[in-house]
């Protein structure tokens, strides 16, 4: 658990502190104060963070909780919260992703340059996909149907590339 204070200007410390922890998956407990576990893939960014605080003139303060086993598992419970909403918010892109092919085969946009537009698009989902895992430790319930989604959200693009392929050979769009 880190604890910390900062100078009030410039406030681009503030934010970027609180950016790095949030990138880092860290759980906000209040006002300057955060929570993550110990150990791989936190450490590493957990020293950027305080030595981040300290150079920009702040104060923080490192805490360890690990023996008090009531605190962990509230920790454990947070954390894991934290997984469970950015799982749900993944989910919910798969659907928009999804939705968005669908609306271009509507239209009929079967382009090649759509067809890059949407691999970059689900290049995007894998590497959020790819943060999110890495910090879901505990295992959120919904990480199956994240990792089911993301799977899905490929198979849906394999079958709009075959269509945008069949439209080219066909005179289509190009």
């Amino acid at each position: 658990m880190i604890t910390y204070r900062l100078p009030a200007d410039p406030s681009r410390h503030r934010v970027g502190i609180w950016r790095e922890l949030r990138r880092l998956g860290a759980v906000p407990l209040q006002q300057g104060t955060w929570a993550l576990p110990a150990g791989e893939p936190f450490d590493a960014g957990f020293a950027q963070v305080t030595e981040a605080i300290t150079t920009a003139g702040g104060q923080p303060v490192v805490l360890s909780i690990a023996d008090d086993q009531a605190s962990v598992a509230q920790l454990e419970a947070l954390f894991t919260a934290q997984r469970e909403a950015e799982w749900a918010e993944f989910i919910s892109d798969c659907g928009k992703y999804e939705a968005e092919l669908a609306g271009e085969v509507a239209k009929g946009k079967l382009t090649l340059a759509e067809l890059d537009e949407e691999e970059q698009s689900l290049e995007r989902l894998r590497r959020w996909y790819r943060a999110i895992r890495t910090r879901d430790l505990f295992g959120a319930p919904s990480a199956p149907d994240a990792e089911r989604r993301l799977k899905e959200c490929a198979e849906a693009l394999e079958r709009f590339a075959e269509q945008v392929y069949q439209a080219r050979e066909h005179g289509g769009a190009g």
